[in-house]
């Protein structure tokens, strides 16, 4: 199962908080291969050019959709070479600063990066990520400006906003949920068209101010496009019931995750939508493909 993100992000622990699940009821080990770099598309190569015979997986993120649009050119096509099986999740992006930067809401952070168009910067999982588009999104409703500062993943990101070295990330909960009840990390706002059940008093970007800002991060999993459709559909139907169990519903309510499950044809199609919906984000911020 491959995750092309680093160990911890997000994706990385939604795919392990099921691979435990699969391997017992599937009664064959699942393996979960970090393959990180290149926002992503170094694990997607290797997933579109597998044998398609079920035993090379991936588990993506939203950032899936947009890397047609990020990258001038890419060797797999991400939609014709991969088979959507389901989405296993959909999270919140919380927005996190450091305390000691001195903001204490988010419209105290806006008023400052307006005062100083410019000043301000964050953090995303790489160029092109969930993270990075949902920042976009945020900036371009918020009318402020503000520098991306990509790295490889979500443990790199936090730490530097957490060192005062960048001012602000939109991270998954997962990663910054211990930082964020211990006061390490100020939670301003949450990305997503509704709160978060984990962390129920953190405002929605649009409660906050910002209406237009919200952004839908999932995390899905895939295989290579000519895996038999037997094989497709016998991996959601394992995925289902493994989102289904006490276990893994307990383990996703801490990391702030809801269960989502889609059956595969439905999938391919909301992929195909979203990469069309990405293009025009992609075009607004004014990102240049790599």
């Amino acid at each position: 199962m491959i995750v092309p993100f680093a160990a911890g992000s997000t994706t990385d622990i939604m795919a392990r908080a099921i691979s435990d699940k699969l391997s017992a009821s599937l009664g064959q080990q699942v393996i979960v291969d970090n393959r990180g770099g290149a926002s992503g598309t170094i694990g997607q190569q290797m997933v579109a050019t597998a044998a398609p015979d079920g035993y090379t997986l991936m588990i993506h993120s939203s950032s899936h959709t947009v890397s047609p649009w990020t990258f001038a050119k890419l060797p797999f096509d991400t939609q014709a070479d991969f088979a959507g099986i389901t989405p296993i999740a959909s999270l919140a992006n919380v927005m996190v600063i450091s305390p000691a930067k001195g903001v204490k809401s988010l419209p105290d952070l806006l008023a400052a990066a307006r005062a100083k168009p410019g000043s301000f910067n964050y953090a995303s999982a790489g160029q092109g990520s969930a993270t990075h588009l949902n920042a976009e999104k945020f900036k371009l409703a918020a009318h402020i400006e503000a520098t991306n500062i990509p790295f490889k993943g979500s443990a790199e990101a936090v730490s530097e906003v957490l060192g005062g070295r960048v001012d602000y990330y939109f991270s998954p909960i997962a990663p910054v949920i211990g930082q964020i009840k211990d006061g390490q990390l100020l939670a301003l706002a949450v990305g997503s068209p509704k709160r978060s059940a984990a962390l129920p008093d953190v405002p929605t970007t649009a409660e906050a101010g910002v209406p237009g800002s919200e952004f839908n991060f999932w995390i899905g999993m895939m295989a290579p496009a000519k895996t038999p459709r037997d094989i497709v559909k016998k991996l959601h139907d394992e995925v289902a019931k493994a989102l289904a169990s006490p276990e893994v519903k307990e383990r996703f309510a801490k990391l702030g995750a809801d269960p989502w499950t889609m059956q595969p044809e439905q999938f391919d199609q909301y992929i195909k939508d979203e990469i069309a919906a990405n293009a025009k984000l992609v075009k607004a911020a004014g990102l240049s493909p790599q």
